[in-house]
């Protein structure tokens, strides 16, 4: 319910509720700045309450930006004077700061088709897929329902090898490996419904391989100085800087994926062993890594003086409230985008420069220093030695190049 107080009061009322919520010390001067110029424009215009019409008229004045007709994505400008001011309309409606998280709406199974949805995503977790490949498997899997219900089917009994070709043409125009990676979707769950009796006959073997085999791009990696830029223009005195440091610092010395490394828990850290025990979320298998001394005072000073109070398990917190693990989907490429270009290098068009790339690099340097290919796919945590294969293609000379001392690399101050 609505209760009208004088605007300084509601907006001194909220600061204590953000408070209360553990925002960070900068949050708070951020809302205290920006609702002083609130209450000075209130005033001027004779307003002595909020209102949705108050907020949208300060925003237009003063960002611009008319809240009332906007539709699309707002730039990051303006997203937190619009974010302030819809905290005032909230808790003076409500009493409570409503924390406005935008999902993707979840995709609706066809009622049909739904059962078997269900009863294949419980094999596959039988079968222990990761997480990661099961989602980007039902997304595939997705885009042939959709198809199966367009055509109005009621019953997996009615896919026919017609169905089956009728539905490839529609996919023909996209990249090769696209075209490959839904057809081995496809044939997967024909060959779950053939073995669960949900059809009478196999009709992945109706679905077409291609012929054409996809090769690889030579992985991006890093120069030796430009490594070295974007270590240095790490801000290793502030809280963010602290624990973006020691992210880099894992990926880079140790080859851990991004996976592994948002679900690495306080007691993964094996002090007296210096060793970093986990399960590899790809895999599953279990992996251990050496806490080297240079990442190991890294993941102290973050842990000791940056890391806010939580009762999250995670090691890596998000520094703004609610201070919790990394969303399930954050690939953190903004971390290593932010310091390239704090450090200024200039990505050649067409490279892959995000936090994978420190994997590439690691492994290229092993191979320049003649590592058996053996010994660089259980560091990088690959099953076998086939997926680290593709850093041959790079060359010798272009090792040479581009290859990386790293204690050189990575001799820092600690």
């Amino acid at each position: 319910m609505e209760v009208k107080i004088p605007i300084d009061e509601l907006t001194a009322k909220v600061i204590e509720e953000l408070k209360r919520l553990n925002y960070s010390y900068h949050s708070l001067c951020g809302f205290r700045g920006f609702y002083r110029r609130l209450i000075a424009f209130a005033k001027k215009k004779g307003e002595k309450y909020f209102s949705e019409s108050l907020g949208a008229s300060f925003l237009m004045e003063n960002h611009d930006f008319d809240i009332n007709v906007h539709k699309g994505p707002m730039s990051a400008a303006v997203r937190g004077p619009v974010r302030r001011i819809r905290i005032l309309g909230d808790y003076q409606l409500h009493g409570v700061i409503i924390r406005r998280v935008i999902k993707k709406p979840a995709y609706v199974k066809p009622p049909q088709f739904e059962h078997i949805l269900f009863a294949y995503d419980a094999e596959c977790e039988r079968n222990n897929y990761s997480k990661r490949g099961m989602r980007t498997k039902m997304q595939r899997l997705y885009f042939f329902i959709d198809y199966i219900t367009s055509r109005k089917l009621q019953d997996v009994k009615d896919i026919t090898p017609v169905i089956l070709s009728d539905y490839v043409k529609t996919i023909f125009r996209y990249h090769e490996k696209s075209i490959s990676a839904i057809l081995t979707t496809l044939r997967t769950f024909l060959k779950f419904l053939y073995l669960n009796e949900y059809i009478e006959k196999d009709l992945s073997l109706d679905v077409p391989k291609p012929k054409k085999h996809y090769y690889p791009p030579i992985p991006s990696i890093w120069k030796t100085e430009d490594v070295k830029k974007m270590l240095e223009s790490v801000d290793r005195g502030s809280p963010i800087g602290k624990r973006d440091y020691a992210i880099l610092l894992l990926v880079a010395k140790l080859g851990i994926r991004v996976g592994d490394l948002k679900a690495l828990k306080l007691h993964d850290l094996n002090w007296n062993t210096k060793t970093i025990e986990l399960n590899q979320s790809k895999t599953g298998h279990h992996i251990s890594y050496p806490i080297l001394d240079d990442i190991g005072w890294a993941l102290i000073n973050y842990l000791k003086n940056s890391r806010p109070e939580t009762y999250s398990p995670y090691i890596f917190v998000r520094l703004n409230a609610p201070y919790e693990a990394f969303a399930e989907n954050a690939n953190l490429h903004n971390i290593i985008s932010k310091y390239t270009r704090l450090a200024g290098i200039k990505i050649p068009k067409g490279a892959r420069h995000g936090l994978h790339s420190l994997r590439h690099t690691l492994a290229s340097t092993l191979l320049e220093q003649k590592t058996p290919l053996p010994v660089i796919s259980a560091i990088l945590g690959h099953l076998d030695s086939k997926s680290t294969n593709v850093y041959l293609q790079i060359g010798i000379d272009g090792l040479r190049q581009c290859a990386l001392d790293p204690e050189e690399v990575f001799n820092h101050e600690k």
